[in-house]
């Protein structure tokens, strides 16, 4: 276990809001974004979906006194994972978006890649917590 610094756990609840938002916006609205982007409807659902669980886990983590640090290791590295799939989703021919969904997919990449760093940098500054 692990006293996380502010930074950390700054990082990790803003990534639950962020995340939250996205997860409602794919869930709901994945069949207007799906020609807005020329990016296929079930991908966009599917997304949302997975991210609910993400945001329980993530909003769960954020709210403890002290975190597993394996668990935010395994955040850390979901992101970062998350962040290369996304790149290569771009270039890999998979789906066809038009610059919109491009911009859409490269700008949510950057995104979790910057939440997955401060997660990195603000685990590197917490703590190990003292067992009692």
């Amino acid at each position: 276990m692990i006293n996380p610094s502010l930074l950390l756990r700054r990082a990790i609840q803003i990534d639950a809001v962020v995340s939250g938002a996205m997860a409602l916006l794919l869930t709901f609205a994945a069949g207007m974004l799906a020609p807005l982007l020329q990016l296929p409807e079930a991908l966009l659902l599917e997304s949302g979906l997975f991210l609910i669980a993400y945001v329980a886990l993530i909003g769960w983590l954020g709210l403890r006194a002290t975190m597993p640090r394996l668990l935010v290791l395994a955040v850390i590295i979901g992101n970062a994972a998350w962040t290369l799939g996304s790149i290569g989703l771009l270039f890999s021919g998979a789906v066809s978006p038009n610059l919109l969904g491009q911009l859409f997919i490269a700008a949510q990449a950057i995104a979790v890649g910057v939440f997955a760093e401060l997660q990195f940098v603000g685990l590197r500054k917490s703590s190990t917590a003292q067992v009692a």
